[in-house]
């Protein structure tokens, strides 16, 4: 069965609720403490699990107890961990996120272990990849690494998905032909056009999912929010699919965007023929993530999000969207509790 091989970072999220965000020199208490499994590559590879993808983890943490947390929690959400490595040279990567009542968040990350991971770890992580496979890239990691492992994941016969996030500096791997899907949200997006010299004047996401797409000879997928994503196939063709938001009350965003493209790429390593539904199901899973604090904590099962979208009116083969979403299958927003599938 094709399978998701997720190459990227790994760290313990600390989750500090407060009431307002310090300002600068100001001090202010917080109202809860949890630390669970995170990083864009962990995010993304539990969010590919609990969308039914086999799923593999290739990075690396330190030999320290945030390290055995992280393994554990990608463990038992059936994530192979197998190919993580362990150094004792550097500490697992931490991230400590502050977040507000309304969902707003404030992240601070070192990188720790994740800035040891090399071009090696990558081809041997992916020594069994092949076609049908997906390959999943974040930026997270060393930029030389991101642009290896697309390397040998092409080379194998396998799909590369890039989430251009944090925003590139680097164009090494967005050389054309280099990936075969890019995800990105607005800030991202504009960020990869001025890499690769495209016209500022291709501002809407209208405009600029097809530029990239002929750019970069990919699918291009644009995250806009509140106002949806916006997808353009391979070649820049003109016409761009419009997937729209689902309206819910955020109660935290941090998992939002990993949540969306871990089930992107589950989605297509199925073998999804209907692009329409597999963005309109990232969209739901993304919008049920949202509705919980954390962040692979807040990651919802496949069943889950298929119950959901039947709940709201979106049946599978559609390419529409519903209006709304109905949350009764998300935990409560006060609750901390791992999704079940």
């Amino acid at each position: 069965m094709p399978s998701v091989h997720v190459v990227g970072s790994l760290n313990a999220d600390q989750l500090l609720e407060v009431t307002a965000f310090p300002g600068a020199g100001e001090t202010v208490l917080g109202s809860g403490m949890r630390i669970s499994a995170g990083g864009k590559g962990g995010n993304q590879a539990v969010a590919a699990a609990r969308a039914g993808a086999p799923t593999t983890m290739v990075g690396a943490v330190g030999d320290d107890a945030h390290g055995r947390l992280v393994r554990d929690e990608l463990s038992a959400a059936g994530v192979a961990t197998g190919p993580v490595r362990t150094t004792a040279d550097a500490h697992t990567g931490l991230a400590v996120v502050m977040l507000e009542p309304g969902g707003d968040n404030r992240i601070i990350v070192t990188p720790g272990a994740n800035a040891s991971l090399t071009g090696a770890d990558a081809e041997a992580g992916l020594a069994g990849v092949g076609p049908g496979d997906v390959v999943l890239l974040q930026l997270e990691i060393p930029p030389h690494v991101v642009d290896h492992a697309a390397r040998t994941a092409r080379a194998r016969g396998a799909t590369v998905v890039l989430n251009a996030a944090p925003a590139p500096v680097d164009p090494g791997c967005l050389a054309p032909g280099r990936i075969d899907v890019l995800v990105v949200n607005e800030p991202e997006a504009r960020a990869v056009a001025r890499l690769l010299g495209l016209p500022e004047h291709a501002a809407t996401p209208e405009e600029r999912a097809p530029a990239l797409a002929a750019a970069l000879d990919a699918l291009v997928v644009c995250t806009m929010g509140a106002r949806g994503a916006y997808a353009a196939e391979a070649g820049g063709a003109r016409t761009v699919l419009h997937v729209p938001a689902v309206p819910v009350v955020p109660v935290d965003t941090t998992a939002a965007g990993d949540t969306f493209t871990g089930y992107l790429a589950a989605a297509l390593a199925g073998g999804a023929d209907d692009l329409a539904t597999a963005l309109a199901r990232a969209s739901a899973a993304a919008a049920l993530a949202v509705t919980r604090r954390g962040a692979t904590t807040a990651i919802p099962g496949r069943s889950e999000v298929l119950r959901a979208c039947a709940a709201s009116r979106l049946a599978p083969g559609t390419a529409g969207v519903p209006d709304t979403l109905d949350t009764t299958y998300a935990t409560t927003p006060s609750s901390p509790t791992t999704p079940k599938d």
